[in-house]
């Protein structure tokens, strides 16, 4: 009977099927591309680092930490720093990372370049390797020069690839790698300069998880750390674990939409089955024979279903390394696994079944006298019944979501987000029916009245259409809101004003000449900002030594290691406010050192106003008091600090300078440039607006990556938009009928059906932009605190595209009606 009932109806079916698909196949080609992530990080960690393990320090290591580097017997080292440089061939300049190397490195993995001896020759031939994609913007082949500080290198080759490298960083500073004998020479490496020493081991038979926790404390203790390929490979796998999870509730949220429709849909087809269902009771079939023909058709196409989104899945996974190949520093092999496969059969069965349940419980109830009923039903559903599928269903959604996420709470947030969603979608849809119901314009044209009266009729589709078009317009339009506010969060103030040339690492006798040079190239000196470098000492009278190897401490880990950069001045800028404590400009004598800190470094660091903290200056032991915490905005792209010193205290310290100027052109940026690295090769130059350009490259992918994902998701509401429609063909098809023979012409009937699909398609897209609007508002100032403004996009395309979207569906459904006879339709129908 489920067969034979089937193929009387499969055209329905079919389209239950349809609603699925998109979502099984987002969320197993998901799946399947997280196991082959995570199996290339596992198979390549070596290779992605080059070394079994590397001791790594910020600065020259003491006697103490070079005497443990020592022991084991390091293979390969390099000292590593960004800088400026030169090709005299044409005077461009570039600000780059150097990597100085010594030794044989990588052993796991390959140095790729072009020429390919390069890699084993540059070495000793004294060459330097350049960035591939530098050489060719700036019109530079194998065999010109590169000016690194005093020294002038042959280019040996173009680098392509070496472990340790991604392209994200190579976009803001290209990578120069040369011979670590010439670095001493380059004279680059001066006070305040920002370097990092590296040590590679080839010790492939050494118990890593051991000699980490013996090492490390002794390393800590000498502010230098270990890092192993296994922790590098636990460590990006969990810095691409958020992109999944992301990527697979996205995926989830299209499968649910499609089960929602699926659930309408079925509700409908299970009304027109009553008679059918009535007559097998006085036939002799029982509650549990008519229930089980319908279940059956629905797993039966459940099953299908997965089948075929699974397949579908399998070919889109392909897809996701091209997508995402930017942010992987490794060409990711893809593989078929099982599990992904047999998971999305599960949930095309599963699912399926779960959001038809509540319809396929009428089949239950019916009784054999609604045979004679000709209108209405009578027969009551058992609410405990109906209770019970509902926390079925909530349950495996829960289920389902904590095994995506691995995490309760943010589980139970998704679940209960959803439901919000769905529950808003619904109640402005039923409220609109309402409102429709009891201010019905009776004084309106026929056809007007007739519209509006098909909005609340019975076998209304108002609900479903609303929330299948009101929730894919939702995630797009947030996609589209969410994307201005990060573009906005970076924004350059194209203003004299505001810098957008940062000079890093003046040194004190330099500062004239430097601004001599802005003055030369017609350039203001905006800010003159002097840095003095120190660490924590003490903290609350807590020693930072002890504090290290104290498993209990709150104190954050990157607090006890990390090199502060400090300055002082009298004022606040634009991106700080104080929160807390009372802003000191200038020390007073007498009194302990005043000091103002930032609120992450108050949290992380576990200290508030009145709270004491020892610096170590230079060697220079100085207790300070915090007198005041700020609020700092570090999206703002210019030079914050998490400790700010009042005037008259750092002034004799060794210190460098920053100074920052305004280029209107890109050729007064790079004239500059080019003065700067030829009298000062010490300084570097940041170009904000090459840094903004990279920044909304970046930001552009990831929304591209996003709108990709979404667009599953507003497929499959398109499909249920479809399915949901022609599953109301039928009733619709009578009714026109009816109309026809009433005397109504076609274009009455064309009108009736498009002003009905025009206000839902409107309705739908305009309330799921209002629910973007206001979601996106409470990101900006929740979690990115920025002011608003939304975008047009969504207003002026989403709600015209799927408001005709919406009318071309509708009146596809009676297209028959308008061509045949009412007496031949009819005839079709029954």
């Amino acid at each position: 009977m489920a067969w034979r009932d089937a193929k009387a109806s499969r055209v329905r079916l079919l389209l239950f099927m349809a609603s699925i698909i998109l979502g099984i196949a987002a969320v197993v080609s998901i799946q399947l591309f997280s196991e082959n992530l995570t199996n290339n990080i596992q198979l390549q960690s070596k290779s992605l680092m080059g070394a079994d393990f590397i001791i790594k320090s910020k600065q020259l290591p003491s006697a103490n930490a070079q005497r443990l580097i020592d022991s084991l017997q390091p293979d390969a080292s390099e000292v590593r720093f960004v800088s400026m440089i030169a090709f005299p061939k044409n005077e461009g300049t570039k600000l780059v990372r150097v990597r100085g190397l010594e030794g044989d490195f990588p052993f796991y993995g390959d140095l790729e370049t072009t020429p390919t001896a390069a890699a084993s020759q540059y070495q000793s031939s004294g060459g330097a390797l350049v960035d591939a994609t530098l050489l060719l913007q700036y019109s530079i082949k194998p065999g010109d020069s590169i000016k690194i500080g005093e020294i002038t290198l042959p280019i040996a080759g173009a680098l392509q690839a070496i472990p340790g490298n991604n392209a994200i960083s190579s976009s803001v500073a290209p990578l120069v790698v040369i011979p670590n004998r010439f670095i001493e020479a380059t004279e680059l490496l001066q006070f305040g300069s920002r370097r990092e020493y590296q040590f590679f081991y080839q010790q492939p038979e050494v118990d890593l998880e051991r000699l980490e926790e013996r090492l490390e404390p002794r390393l800590e203790l000498e502010d230098a750390g270990l890092d192993t390929h296994i922790s590098t490979s636990k460590r990006l796998g969990r810095r691409y674990e958020n992109v999944g999870s992301f990527l697979n509730l996205t995926a989830f949220i299209a499968l649910l939409l499609g089960c929602v429709g699926i659930a309408s849909s079925v509700n409908i087809y299970i009304k027109e089955k009553i008679k059918a269902i009535a007559v097998l009771k006085c036939l002799g079939a029982s509650r549990k024979q008519s229930f089980l023909i319908f279940l059956i058709q629905i797993a039966g196409i459940g099953l299908l279903g997965g089948f075929i989104g699974t397949a579908l899945g399998i070919g889109l996974q392909e897809l996701f390394p091209y997508l995402l190949k930017e942010f992987f520093p490794f060409d990711l092999q893809i593989s078929i696994t099982a599990q992904p496969i047999l998971m999305g059969i599960f949930l095309g069965l599963v699912m399926l079944v779960l959001f038809a349940l509540l319809p396929l419980l009428r089949t239950w109830y019916v009784s054999p006298l609604e045979v004679l009923r000709f209108s209405g039903t009578t027969f009551t559903e058992s609410k405990k019944a109906r209770y019970m599928a509902i926390g079925i269903l909530v349950l495996f959604l829960y289920g389902f979501s904590f095994w995506l996420l691995k995490d309760a709470l943010f589980a139970l947030a998704f679940i209960l987000g959803v439901l919000v969603t769905f529950a808003v979608l619904a109640g402005i849809a039923t409220l609109s029916m309402k409102l429709v119901k009891k201010y019905f314009p009776k004084g309106a044209h026929f056809t007007t009245r007739q519209s509006l009266l098909n909005l609340f009729r019975p076998n209304n589709q108002t609900v479903v259409l609303l929330v299948a078009i009101g929730l894919g317009t939702f995630l797009i339009s947030t996609l589209y809101f969410t994307k201005d506010i990060l573009l906005d969060k970076t924004e350059l103030g194209q203003t004299s004003q505001s810098a957008n040339l940062i000079t890093l690492d003046v040194q004190p006798d330099q500062i004239g000449e430097v601004a001599a040079t802005f003055k030369t190239n017609d350039l203001p000196v905006i800010d003159n900002i002097p840095l003095v470098t120190m660490r924590m000492h003490s903290i609350k009278n807590e020693l930072v030594n002890t504090l290290r190897i104290d498993s209990t401490t709150q104190v954050k880990e990157w607090i006890l290691n990390h090199e502060f950069r400090t300055t002082y001045r009298s004022e606040l800028i634009n991106s700080e406010e104080i929160i807390e404590g009372e802003w000191v400009a200038s020390q007073q004598e007498g009194k302990v050192v005043q000091i103002s800190i930032s609120d992450n470094l108050a949290e992380d660091a576990q200290v508030g106003v009145g709270d004491v903290i020892v610096f170590n200056v230079q060697g220079v032991q100085m207790e300070t008091v915090v007198t005041s915490i700020r609020k700092v905005d570090w999206a703002n792209l210019q030079l914050n600090f998490s400790i700010v010193f009042p005037k008259g205290v750092l002034e004799n310290a060794p210190q460098f300078n920053v100074l920052t100027t305004y280029a209107a052109t890109e050729e007064k940026s790079a004239g500059l440039q080019r003065d700067l690295v030829s009298k000062f090769p010490n300084v570097s130059v940041i170009d904000l607006r090459q840094v903004y350009t990279v920044v909304e490259g970046i930001l552009d992918k990831v929304s591209w990556v996003i709108n990709f994902m979404a667009f599953f998701s507003i497929l499959t509401g398109i499909i249920v938009l479809i399915g949901s429609v022609r599953t109301s063909k039928y009733q619709r098809i009578k009714e026109s009928v009816l109309l026809r023979t009433l005397g109504a012409k076609n274009k009455q009937i064309l009108s009736i059906t498009a002003l009905e699909y025009i206000f839902l398609g409107v309705l739908g897209s305009l309330v799921g932009i209002i629910l973007a609007l206001f979601s996106s508002f409470l990101l900006a100032v929740f979690v990115f605190e920025e002011a608003f403004v939304p975008s047009f996009i969504p207003f002026l395309v989403f709600i015209p595209g799927i408001s005709l979207l919406v009318l071309a569906i509708g009146l596809s459904n009676i297209r028959e009606v308008l061509k045949s006879s009412p007496l031949e339709v009819l005839r079709k129908t029954n």
